[in-house]
């Protein structure tokens, strides 16, 4: 299965740069609150008890998380709603944005301009999304090939080595079981959720323009109310 590259490793390191100044943290409640208005249990709520566990390991205060999963009984908040915004980028590469937000009249306006100020568009809904899967990603910090039959046997639809880690690929209502089995073998899960992942990665080879896709999802990712960002660029 296709989908990792340059961005989810450049991601995964600003998001622990964002976690050691605090900036991560209003994104991680906006999924918590996201995640609750299903069911506030996290026991019984396997998206809510993925969102609490990212919390806490980028050192989100308990006080925060509580307040986070009470937003959804709190009829003097505005309530959150999740919407999908699907772009074209630099290169022709396509990207899935997810947001949070309680006024989407302020969002768009935000995710629109981040995008023309960084050689990106908004495309109509449906024309970049059918080129993604929504699927569960799980980051194993393991190697080898014991490790990776280890995944397989705990129900991995697939999963590859990159960069020192397996990248373990399952279904959507398969995540949190497999994710549970794979902890159960002995092994170290870094994260888990669900990702828009590309079906086909967009070869981006030239420096320049790997730099302008970079710089476009850096702008969105560091929008408040945009959670995720997904891009099918395979980046040099």
């Amino acid at each position: 299965m296709s989908g990792h590259s340059k961005w989810s490793t450049i991601k995964r390191q600003k998001a622990a740069t964002d976690a050691k100044r605090g900036a991560i943290f209003t994104k991680i409640g906006n999924q918590i609150a996201i995640a609750a208005r299903a069911d506030t249990n996290p026991a019984t709520n396997s998206s809510l008890a993925l969102a609490i566990e990212k919390a806490k390991a980028a050192n989100m205060p308990t006080a925060n998380i509580e307040r986070a999963i009470s937003r959804v009984a709190d009829k003097s908040v505005a309530a959150l709603e999740e919407v999908t915004y699907e772009a074209y980028g630099p290169a022709g590469v396509g990207i899935i944005i997810e947001t949070a937000t309680d006024n989407r009249n302020r969002t768009f306006p935000e995710v629109r301009t981040a995008l023309t100020k960084n050689g990106g568009t908004i495309a109509e809904p449906g024309s970049v999304a059918f080129q993604f899967t929504r699927s569960g990603v799980i980051r194993v910090a393991a190697s080898g090939e014991e490790a990776l039959m280890t995944v397989l046997e705990a129900g991995a639809a697939d999963a590859v080595e990159e960069e020192g880690e397996i990248v373990v690929y399952t279904s959507a209502k398969e995540l949190a079981s497999v994710r549970q089995a794979i902890i159960d073998a002995g092994l170290t899960v870094s994260d888990a959720g669900l990702e828009y992942v590309p079906k086909a990665n967009v070869e981006v080879a030239d420096a320049a323009a790997s730099e302008k896709v970079i710089k476009l999802l850096d702008a969105l990712d560091d929008l408040d109310d945009v959670t995720a960002v997904h891009s099918n660029a395979d980046l040099v």
